[in-house]
């Protein structure tokens, strides 16, 4: 049986290394200060679908991801890893989008993609740390979700059902449903495979139009000759997306304020394995209110 399976992933800022200037005054993270990266539990998304081509040969891996211009190199690092193809989402309008408007969006180009039997992606993403564009997708597709997933186990082909290990608070437990289907994995699922060097070779000059317009190509006509180096762009005309609903203006999140907390260290204090040393750090940090 081949599986036709979508992987949601996002081009997210380094949030774990952040400084005084990761958030604009705005509310929202200054993307420009800090390094992208591909979003960590959607690379474990996407060694899941991976093992799943392995698996049932003739499968195709696609990856799906929102973004500005520059989250094309998700789409890159995804076919350097063994993915098929990709989507780039980009358009202004989805420019300050919450979960609602996000969910929104990728179920769109999902609904233009049409042909999918697994829909798959991380738990959440580093700079927002919701959990909430996986299952909302599945609302709005009117699918099954399994969340919090380990490890997909099997896919049976004669009743087209999945078998996943799921995260639950003391323990796992082991659930199946019918495909179509959307999962979300958890950072502890496996991680992904490395790129692999003839990927890289094939896909290093992949290019969006915009990418293609704002880099004037060396070899132009490798497109033509490649059209595998083609990375397909869709604006929201081109998934039929209601302006209301996306962006800004389909987000109700609405930020009221913020405040930013970074830890300098303007002293430093060495202890001992005393007793007496350890009962005075308890109480000092008694004192300050930073324990009890």
């Amino acid at each position: 049986m081949s599986l036709r399976i979508v992987v949601l992933a996002k081009q997210v800022p380094d949030t774990r290394n952040v400084g005084k200037d990761a958030m604009t005054a705005e509310g929202t993270v200054n993307r420009s200060a800090l390094p992208a990266i591909f979003n960590p539990e959607d690379l474990n998304a996407l060694e899941q679908a991976l093992r799943l081509k392995d698996q049932h040969p003739g499968s195709t891996v696609t990856l799906l991801t929102m973004g500005p211009g520059r989250a094309a190199s998700i789409i890159r690092e995804g076919l350097f890893r063994g993915a098929d193809n990709g989507y780039l989402l980009t358009d202004r309008a989805f420019a300050g989008a919450d979960t609602l408007a996000t969910s929104y969006a990728l179920s769109m180009a999902i609904r233009k993609i049409k042909d999918y039997d697994i829909i798959i992606g991380g738990r959440q993403a580093i700079d927002g740390d919701t959990a909430q564009v996986g299952p909302q997708v599945a609302e709005k597709l009117g699918l099954t979700q399994i969340t919090y997933a380990e490890e997909i186990l099997h896919v049976d082909e004669a009743v087209r059902t999945i078998t996943v290990k799921r995260h639950i608070d003391g323990g796992v437990e082991t659930v199946e449903g019918p495909l179509p289907i959307v999962i979300t994995v958890n950072g502890s699922a496996a991680p992904c495979r490395p790129r692999n060097a003839k990927l890289v070779q094939k896909y290093k000059h992949a290019l969006t139009p915009t990418e293609k317009a704002q880099q004037a190509p060396a070899y132009p006509e490798l497109y033509e000759q490649r059209p595998y180096l083609n990375l397909v762009e869709w604006s929201v005309a081109d998934v039929d997306g209601d302006l209301a609903q996306c962006g800004l203006s389909g987000s109700p999140t609405k930020v009221k304020t913020i405040q930013n907390i970074v830890f300098q260290a303007k002293e430093s204090k060495t202890l001992t394995s005393s007793d007496a040393d350890v009962e005075g750090l308890i109480v000092e940090l008694l004192a300050n209110h930073t324990i009890g």
